[in-house]
């Protein structure tokens, strides 16, 4: 298979706007301790089970599914410090052969003593609740002969009794996986700096593209490319206007399919939410108006429904619609600062939530505050003087306002106070 270069990718830290959204999006992301901890956690799950009797030489994969096989993980609907972790066991032996219920009842047995805070049989999973607010769902399922690569039937079943209603969902998160990758290429600046920023390891003094060193494809990084951010923002806003809500909302993998359809390396991060909005939102329109339900399924295993559960309704979906307008409106507005300076503020929390976006400012706050304080006399080879960490000149007509760093309240960004 022929394999493309990394696209070079635009620093996000570099424009006022996408500054503000790459901060935010930081501010969601698992802690690099908790990152780091996750893999551990992960094969420390598979040797539990594998150790078992029931489980033991029966485990034919154990991989990654969802937000954490695409490097999109963030904080829960409703909280912001809170991060679910998915992973598929694919079971072969006489799993194969035993009824959804019984599955998922036998995998909760075999982690009954395990070290967490407390264990949850779901209707598809079961969760590990640890300590220091990480869920681990694993979801059991069997493969499907005759079909491609790890698709797997996964067990439906609420209990705590069998009913009529259990039963086996097609599905292929793998391949969904591998799909997404291949349309989301890494974009080696947007790597580089997201990681730096989000290990805390920034760097004040400008440097020129050239500069920039080749990223090994292997090399791992919270966020590889601009999709992947844009989608984090876009679930973080819909876990924002559902917090309160008690019913089923978008999934997640709907959001990632239209991340991985619409991506376009070498965008900007706002104009990349807006485009991944618009396409669901010409989706969802086209299906109103012919008073169907979006149906969305995943490319690589037609069988494999992303959209089983929701939308229950037309109505559903349609308000779903109202709340990405509002999302693009404030976006092109901001982008075009046809928004009110003082409106801003109040509009990012509206949309990403009060905490994340109050961090997000007094981060960059701090960050550029002390990088003004140390470099002052920095100058580009042209003789201008940036704004560190930007590569922009104090010229530009939207650069960051910054006050001192010993005065976290009282900051702007973009003409806005926060």
């Amino acid at each position: 298979m022929l394999t493309l270069p990394p696209y070079d990718g635009l620093d996000p830290f570099e424009d006022p706007l996408d500054r503000l959204l790459a901060q935010i999006a930081i501010e969601l992301q698992l802690p690099p301790s908790l990152f780091d901890q996750a893999g551990d956690r992960y094969a420390a799950v598979r040797r539990k089970l594998e150790g078992t009797s029931a489980f033991a030489g029966l485990i034919e994969h154990f991989y990654p599914q969802g937000s954490m096989a695409i490097d999109a993980t963030i904080s829960i609907r409703g909280t912001d410090d809170e991060y679910d972790l998915d992973i598929v066991a694919q079971l072969g032996g006489y799993f194969r052969n035993m009824a959804p219920l019984a599955i998922l009842i036998e995998l909760e047995k075999a982690l009954v003593d395990y070290p967490v805070q407390r264990i949850t049989r779901q209707t598809r999973c079961v969760t590990l609740h640890y300590a220091d607010k990480m869920h681990l769902d694993i979801t059991p399922g069997v493969r499907v002969a005759g079909t491609t690569e790890r698709e797997s039937y996964i067990m439906h079943a609420k209990g705590p009794k069998p009913s009529h209603d259990d039963r086996l969902v097609d599905m292929n998160a793998y391949a969904f996986a591998c799909w997404y990758q291949e349309r989301t290429p890494l974009e080696r600046r947007l790597a580089k700096s997201f990681d730096r920023h989000w290990r805390g390891i920034d760097e004040f003094m400008a440097k020129d593209e050239a500069e920039v060193d080749d990223v090994p494809d292997q090399m791992h990084f919270s966020v590889k490319n601009t999709a992947t951010l844009a989608l984090q923002l876009i679930k973080r806003f819909r876990n924002i206007r559902y917090a309160d809500y008690s019913g089923r909302i978008p999934p997640s993998v709907v959001l990632s399919y239209y991340a991985a359809l619409s991506a376009r390396p070498n965008m900007r991060l706002s104009e990349m939410v807006i485009r991944i909005a618009n396409w669901i939102l010409r989706d969802i329109e086209a299906a109103s108006m012919s008073g169907k339900r979006l149906h969305v399924a995943n490319p690589m295993c037609p069988s494999d429904v992303f959209t089983d559960r929701w939308p229950q309704s037309v109505a559903q979906q349609n308000e779903f619609a109202g709340h990405l307008k509002d999302l693009v409106n404030g976006l092109e507005a901001m982008a075009k600062m046809t928004m009110a300076a003082d409106a801003i503020g109040e509009w990012l929390r509206e949309m990403f939530g009060d905490r994340v976006v109050t961090k997000a400012a007094d981060s960059i706050a701090i960050r550029l505050g002390t990088a003004i304080q140390k470099v002052q006399q920095s100058y580009s080879r042209k003789g201008r003087l940036l704004v560190p960490g930007t590569g922009r000149s104090l010229s530009a007509a939207v650069a960051p306002q910054v006050a001192p760093a010993t005065s976290a309240k009282a900051h702007t960004f973009f003409g806005v106070r926060f």
